[in-house]
């Protein structure tokens, strides 16, 4: 059997979809799996030892009609019996509808999804601490005869060269590997999807009070120096002391090799978070308020994977609100009032757990 798996989205997608394949291979331990994903997300399930090719939708692809069709009949001749289309976007549409294979499966978005010969409405409550997220993916599998509720949890494969290349680099950087070390997720992929600097340099500031010992590294991309470094500006003296703000990874092969040697990841929900949860690094996670906590709190069991959302401290802001999407443009003004104070216990709770 041969089967293509489409996911056409961003780093924290592209890991989640990753458990299809192990899902199958663990049912059908000869199928031939192949994965459409943006190029740039690869780092995430590079040396994912259940996919067996990976192709790769580019730029061009993404603006050029004449070369999306080209490439969708280059997937043509691949000859799949099984095309399960995790999203539907335009591409990953005709990418299915050329496929010519038998058994197209797809989410439910409606008349979008009339190729389909298998749509799945997504789930609104999970059914285990795997997050919608999980679950809604693995039902997709339903039509192979796979059980859904059999979770697969996202996993990253680093090679021990990498972890050990890491490992030299935070000592030639001053950090003692045999004390506490904190990554944090300062910035989320967009502002309203950041928790408020000054809100984020109070969290970091009780992290260094309660791990005096405690050396602390920031997650960014060099283009996110300068909002990184406001951060680091608003964090009161002493902790400043213990933030190595110049470490951080080149690459996303980089950063997730330094996170698998730290204790934590502490932040925005996100991409690294995900990613910390897929090298089984514990994780503190702050939701923004239009965020469904219940779709992306993959895995939290309160005790290493620990996530809190504004609407746990003031459900009444939610009162008739069908999906938080529909606040995403009051965020600014939600965040105000999802105050570090609101989860000062779980914080405290969480670092002495996981010491």
């Amino acid at each position: 059997m041969k089967i293509l798996i489409i996911q056409q989205k961003m780093i924290g997608d592209v890991l989640a979809t990753s458990i299809l394949f192990e899902a199958i291979k663990k049912t059908y331990p000869n199928a031939d799996l192949h994965y459409v994903i943006n190029s740039h997300t690869f780092p995430v399930v590079e040396n994912n030892p259940f996919i067996d090719k990976i192709h790769f939708f580019t730029p061009v692809l993404e603006k050029s009609k004449f070369q999306l069709y080209k490439f969708a009949k280059t997937l043509k001749k691949e000859n799949f019996d099984v095309v399960i289309d995790v999203y539907i976007k335009l591409s990953s549409k005709l990418i299915s509808y050329l496929s010519n294979a038998k058994t197209k499966i797809s989410i439910d978005k409606g008349n979008k999804s009339f190729i389909y010969n298998h749509t799945f409405k997504h789930k609104l409550k999970a059914d285990t601490n795997a997050g919608l997220a999980i679950e809604n993916r693995l039902q997709l599998l339903q039509p192979l005869k796979i059980n859904p509720l059999e979770i697969v949890k996202p996993k990253i494969y680093l090679t021990e060269k990498e972890k050990l290349k890491a490992k030299q680099f935070l000592k030639s950087n001053g950090i003692d590997l045999n004390k506490p070390l904190f990554m944090i997720g300062v910035l989320g992929s967009g502002y309203n999807k950041t928790y408020p600097f000054k809100y984020m340099a109070k969290v970091i500031d009780k992290l260094a009070i309660e791990e005096p010992e405690g050396q602390i590294i920031f997650n960014y991309i060099p283009k996110q120096e300068k909002d990184a470094k406001a951060i680091l500006e608003l964090c009161a003296t002493e902790t400043q002391n213990q933030i190595y703000f110049n470490v951080f990874g080149k690459s996303l092969r980089d950063f997730l090799a330094i996170t698998s040697h730290c204790n934590a990841l502490i932040g925005n929900e996100g991409g690294a978070i995900n990613m910390a949860k897929a090298l089984d690094i514990p994780t503190f996670t702050i939701f923004s308020p239009w965020i469904k906590k219940e779709a992306w709190n993959m895995f939290d069991d309160g005790k290493k994977h620990v996530s809190v959302h504004l609407k746990d401290y003031k459900e009444q802001v939610y009162l008739n609100i069908q999906h938080p999407k529909a606040l995403k443009s009051k965020a600014s003004e939600l965040y105000l009032e999802f105050k570090p104070s609101n989860f000062k216990e779980e914080l405290n709770t969480f670092l002495k757990r996981i010491n």
